[in-house]
């Protein structure tokens, strides 16, 4: 009906566009875009712009263009909300995070205030160096050379001894490697003297039961770590199986060659080691490192010091263990008790 009165009018009147009325559809009907002539579609074209709201109505007027149905996104506040909503949910594991790190900080505050501070170091690196070269040298040709020399001299080679001989060689050739020790740090510090009060120090007074007690229950431990470092470096199957003169008189079940060992390993051992290690090379490295530092390196030294690799890792921890102890207390009595209660437990072992 539109198009048949479209055409009428077109053929009996002149068109004047100007003169057409305006006019406006609601809601226009679905098929009516399909019986909408040019001419209609051009008095569209000519008519002003429809706000943005009628674009709708515009497209399915138009006999070739597709009807969208999607809606255009707005530009409000709502396309920012889950931006805006994700925004607590970063702040809260940023917050969480530096929760964690500052209680790791004051945890590690805690833990140096109570290993105390730093030593006064009289001397320098140089000094330092001196000293374990010496003693190190010291220690090699006194066990490699003087007392062999000595045995030789008097009659007798080690191989020849008996079990209880074999003891007491090692019980004196420790006690000359020890006082030799001794004799060198007494003779390379001597011109620092007199020292401050903290250094090597030996006395029973002091809260220091709890911290041996603690270090006793970290046997366990040491133990696990030594079989990890054999899991590691094991011994080679080429490697010949050799017995020390320990493990040969535990064997053969010698009382008193069992107890010169007992006191080689249990006594002279820890004194020896704790008075190098912990009362001279802790203390003298808080010069140029912290204190914590300072205990792992001395740690490093002490097990590089007994020339096994397959111990490397449980020495590490235990010289750990006993630096702690020492720097809290500042009295090396507890850290060589606590050195001759492990080596007597791994003798104790031994005689299993």
């Amino acid at each position: 009906m539109l198009s048949s009165c479209c055409s009428l009018s077109v053929s009996h009147r002149p068109i004047l566009v100007p003169s057409l009325p305006k006019f406006r559809v609601s809601n226009p009907p679905a098929k009516s875009s399909w019986f909408l002539s040019p001419w209609n579609c051009r008095i569209f074209d000519s008519t002003p712009k429809l706000p943005r709201t009628a674009n709708k109505w515009k497209v399915s007027c138009f006999r070739h263009e597709d009807f969208s149905p999607i809606k255009p996104k707005s530009d409000g506040a709502e396309h920012f909300l889950p931006e805006e909503s994700a925004k607590p949910e970063v702040d809260n594991c940023t917050n969480v995070k530096r929760d964690w790190i500052s209680s790791l900080r004051e945890a590690a505050d805690v833990g140096i205030r109570q290993i105390g501070g730093r030593w006064t170091v009289p001397w320098t690196a140089e000094t330092i160096v001196q000293v374990m070269l010496l003693w190190v040298v010291s220690f090699w040709f006194i066990g490699s050379w003087v007392i062999p020399l000595a045995a030789h001299m008097a009659g007798f080679s080690k191989e020849s001894l008996t079990f209880r001989g074999q003891a007491l060689f090692s019980l004196v050739t420790d006690v000359t490697e020890g006082l030799a020790g001794i004799a060198i740090l007494h003779r390379c510090l001597s011109r620092f003297r007199p020292l401050p009060s903290d250094w090597f120090r030996f006395s029973l007074r002091g809260n220091w039961l709890l911290d041996i007690a603690f270090g006793c229950l970290m046997f366990p431990l040491v133990n696990r770590l030594s079989l990890f470092n054999l899991s590691l470096l094991p011994i080679l199957p080429s490697t010949p199986v050799t017995f020390s003169s320990v493990e040969q008189s535990i064997a053969a079940r010698d009382p008193v060659a069992m107890a010169l060992y007992a006191v080689v390993v249990s006594v002279c051992a820890p004194v020896w080691e704790e008075i190098v290690f912990r009362g001279f090379l802790l203390p003298s490295l808080t010069r140029y490192m912290p204190v914590w530092c300072a205990i792992v390196m001395s740690s490093v030294a002490f097990a590089l010091a007994h020339f096994n690799v397959q111990r490397m890792l449980p020495l590490i921890f235990l010289g750990v263990v006993m630096g702690v102890i020492f720097t809290r207390s500042r009295n090396l009595i507890p850290s060589m008790l606590l050195h001759s209660l492990w080596n007597g437990f791994v003798f104790l072992d031994l005689m299993k």
